[in-house]
């Protein structure tokens, strides 16, 4: 049989430009596909950490205000000033201190003529007693009206509240509140009823603080309150800090974290989970046979550059980490890279 030394090459022109648009057809879809990058999602001890805030309070607070309304002369010291124990911080209007005290001095005269007339018989012994009674009585308002004279300072502290101006009557109000920063702060939590069970007394936990971003604390629980706030459903935790340097002032925006023991949960990394615009609800793509499935996770902690998923993802689950923009739920992608 013979043939045509023409039909040949153009029947094996014709087969290898088949192949060759098979191959660009090929190629050109999958450059429409969506490139995506992936990687596996693993399951790993994550410790279980609770994160609280509240404000720093001073250890010990003192209201500074006389026993009876007076006013007041000087004010010695202001708001963030530190002040010792014993120290004069107000001065209020003694005018009846001195009327007292020359009332006083006076009662004394006559209690000493009284016992001088009943030496010699001129005298009665109700009559002594009576002026006695009369001058111990003078003596404990004189000292009482004295003390309310001068305000002292019960303890070492920074002064944290001025409620008055020298010639102001006092009030309701104390003139001064004095807070005790030293040795110790304390930051009191509300923490949840569910977490109460692994919250005990002495136990230790790390405290940061706005004002010194990054830096870790050590605080130890001294106090658990015994009964449940009905309103929030949380206990009061009070939580004593180290302040010898009194680097921590009352007022201080505090987070306290406490580990609540370690759990196994499946970690992606942060890159994987998106949010669905208008809502809350979090997404990770998983990948497989060629396809994305949309699933709604619940996050837990943030971990560096990872997420611990609490629910919606599996141990193992390819999930896409980049791409994510142009795809939907059962969309086929490309992988970027083809170890997944």
């Amino acid at each position: 049989m013979k043939y045509n030394r023409y039909l040949i090459p153009a029947t094996m022109a014709a087969i290898l430009t088949a192949c060759g648009d098979k191959e660009q057809a090929e190629t050109v879809a999958d450059e429409e596909l969506p490139m995506v990058q992936v990687d596996v999602a693993h399951k790993r001890s994550v410790d279980q950490t609770r994160t609280y805030t509240a404000n720093v309070e001073a250890d010990n607070v003192n209201n500074i205000a006389p026993a009876m309304s007076n006013r007041i002369e000087r004010i010695l010291v202001d708001v963030g000033d530190h002040v010792k124990r014993g120290q004069t911080l107000v001065t209020l209007d003694a005018s009846t201190a001195d009327q007292q005290r020359i009332n006083l001095e006076l009662s004394e005269t006559e209690y000493n003529r009284a016992v001088e007339l009943l030496n010699i018989g001129a005298g009665t012994q109700r009559a002594v007693d009576q002026l006695k009674a009369q001058l111990d009585a003078q003596r404990a308002q004189y000292q009482n009206t004295l003390t309310n004279t001068v305000l002292k300072s019960p303890i070492t502290g920074v002064v944290t509240a001025r409620n008055y101006d020298p010639g102001d009557m006092t009030g309701a109000q104390p003139v001064l509140t004095v807070g005790q920063t030293t040795p110790n702060v304390k930051v009191v939590i509300n923490v949840n009823e569910s977490d109460l069970a692994v919250v005990k007394h002495g136990m230790t936990v790390d405290v940061t603080f706005d004002a010194y971003d990054g830096e870790k604390f050590t605080g130890r629980i001294t106090r658990v309150a015994p009964a449940l706030d009905i309103t929030t459903r949380t206990f009061p935790v009070e939580v004593t800090v180290a302040n010898n340097d009194e680097r921590i002032r009352p007022g201080m925006f505090a987070r306290v974290g406490i580990n609540l023991g370690a759990r196994d949960n499946v970690v992606v990394p942060d890159r994987a989970v998106v949010k669905q615009t208008g809502s809350a609800n979090k997404y990770v793509y998983t990948y497989s046979n060629g396809t994305v499935a949309y699933k709604k996770v619940e996050l837990g902690q943030r971990l560096d550059d990872s997420f611990e998923l609490l629910s919606g993802i599996e141990d193992g689950d390819t999930v896409v980490i980049a791409g994510q923009v142009r795809l939907a739920d059962g969309v086929a992608v490309s992988v970027m890279n083809n170890d997944k």
